[in-house]
């Protein structure tokens, strides 16, 4: 059985950094698409960080050069390091992961259809 557990979130001021983690169990395949959604008040919820495999595929414009996606294959650990936090930035955080056949198919809508997601973190940026 699949499993995703985030953590790491938290209270911040604004300009300050978290560095999110997902824990993932169960999961074997090789050829995989992992990223991180955010769902702020208010909001849709939005893809932030998207990866397949070895290659970073997609950050919007709104989180460019703030955020950043990294594996730890060997502890199976996803995270997502967030610095110069905003406002905007406040929402729960989720991680989902799905098997894709080639890279450029690990997109937004592969992930959102995927059963494999967190219950979120959630992060709370203000002063």
């Amino acid at each position: 059985q699949v499993q995703l557990v985030e953590s790491g979130g938290g209270s911040v001021q604004p300009g300050g950094s978290l560095r999110l983690s997902c824990a993932v169990s169960g999961y074997t395949s090789r050829r995989y698409c992992v990223g991180w959604f955010r769902q702020s008040p208010g909001k849709e919820r939005e893809a932030v960080a998207i990866r397949a495999g070895n290659d970073n595929l997609y950050y919007p414009d709104s989180v460019m050069e703030r955020f950043s996606l990294s594996l730890d294959n060997a502890k199976s650990l996803l995270y997502l390091q967030i610095d110069n936090l905003k406002p905007d930035d406040t929402g729960t955080y989720y991680c989902a992961a799905a098997d894709v056949h080639y890279a450029a198919h690990c997109k937004p809508e592969r992930l959102s259809s995927s059963p494999h997601w967190g219950r979120g973190t959630q992060v709370t940026v203000s002063s």
